[in-house]
């Protein structure tokens, strides 16, 4: 078993529907898919991460629960959270902990708010992130793109030198869990 793990953050359906579906949500559901099957084929962790709150997406609706098309499996984690920090207020840290990890695999949802801030928290609490380039995703904004987001999050990410643990990017189809 590795010391991995995949985080997969905020692939919800009411993210992936209607006017707040995610730019290439479908393809990049498809990335994270291959990229689970690979963690789980090794061993690794696969923590579903869902975001909730009292508009879109809350609890137990049906815009809160794992997206259409998003592969699951009972062993896999579910850590419930209602900020931006996948480690604000939940147990991952303890999960990650539990399963003695010391590294991280991020994808998801939404790229400048939620994998962002877990991603830079991962780094301050030690982890190493590899981000998954092609499997993070946005709905942009009135003044960039989608895909800006995402260029300049792949790019801002790894250039975050100063807490000491990096984030190295890397495709979905490049990655690998048993090296």
């Amino acid at each position: 078993m590795s010391n991995m793990a995949l985080l997969i953050i905020d692939v919800q359906q009411g993210l992936c529907e209607g006017e707040h579906n995610a730019f290439e949500s479908a393809l990049v559901i498809d990335r994270i898919n291959a990229v689970s099957a690979k963690a789980r084929a090794a061993g690794v962790p696969v923590v579903f991460i869902q975001h909730e709150d009292d508009s879109l997406l809350k609890h137990e609706t049906r815009e809160w629960q794992l997206a259409q098309g998003l592969h699951a499996e009972p062993a896999d984690l579910r850590i419930r959270k209602t900020t931006p920090d996948s480690f604000l207020r939940t147990g991952l840290e303890a999960a990650l902990k539990e399963r003695d990890v010391v590294e991280l695999v991020i994808c998801g949802m939404h790229t400048e708010f939620c994998v962002d801030t877990t991603t830079r928290r991962a780094l301050a609490l030690g982890y190493p992130v590899l981000l998954v380039a092609d499997a993070h995703t946005t709905e942009g904004n009135a003044f960039v793109t989608p895909r800006q987001v995402i260029q300049h999050h792949n790019a801002t990410l790894t250039n975050i030198s100063s807490f000491g643990p990096r984030v190295l990017t890397m495709s979905s189809v490049a990655i690998r869990f048993d090296a």
